[in-house]
């Protein structure tokens, strides 16, 4: 079987990266290893999770440029939550910054924030306990 195990996603710094997502967003710190004097294999991973981030400090002026907007403008990543008001309330607490107000679709909940650096994410719990077809592709990824 296939599956994707990391996403790597461009960082300015490993340890802010870790403390953004371990501390704001509550990811478990997978594995931190030094491979060399730059260059560290940072895994963090949402508890639960198949899939990890790879926080991959930016090592040239073009990756300088992406750290932030890695797809352009659109959201970047998708966060599943069974509890979205306990989460909803949780982030803004800890100063998660909402880009987008909550809406309601078909397919669940769903409110749009940023990461540290500015990469859309979604806050998403679906309807049901199902995956709604606007989601399905990303969901399947990981």
């Amino acid at each position: 079987m296939r599956h994707i195990a990391h996403v790597s996603l461009v960082v300015h710094d490993y340890d802010e990266a870790i403390d953004f997502y371990t501390q704001k967003l509550g990811f478990d710190l997978i594995e931190d290893t030094r491979l060399s004097d730059e260059k560290r294999w940072v895994l963090v991973m949402p508890k639960g999770s198949a899939c990890s981030l790879l926080l991959a400090k930016a090592a040239t002026n073009e990756q300088r440029a992406v750290v932030g907007s890695q797809t352009g403008g659109r959201v970047f990543l998708f966060l599943y939550t069974d509890d979205f008001w306990t989460d909803y309330t949780s982030l803004l607490k800890k100063g998660v910054s909402f880009v987008r107000p909550l809406m309601e679709h078909s397919y669940g909940l769903v409110a749009v924030f940023t990461d540290l650096y500015g990469n859309l994410w979604d806050l998403l719990q679906p309807a049901n306990g199902s995956i709604g077809v606007e989601s399905r592709e990303v969901f399947d990824l990981c």
